[in-house]
């Protein structure tokens, strides 16, 4: 599955886990990506979308 969405480009970020001791350690954060047919330029196509794309109405969904 893609890392990226193809709509905005969200993608993974990178920071540190903080404990309530205070200690740090790296983590990532994944985007919540969807695997849908969706119409791109005219024609239905497969592509990763983010759900705050998704719900937010900037793409169009191919059923």
């Amino acid at each position: 599955m893609a890392k990226v969405c193809d709509v905005c480009g969200k993608g993974k970020v990178f920071g540190s886990q903080v404990s309530h001791s205070n200690r740090h350690s790296k983590r990532t954060w994944s985007p919540n990506l969807r695997r849908v047919r969706a119409i791109v330029s005219g024609t239905p196509k497969r592509v990763s979308v983010c759900t705050r794309c998704l719900r937010t109405g900037k793409v169009e969904r191919a059923l």
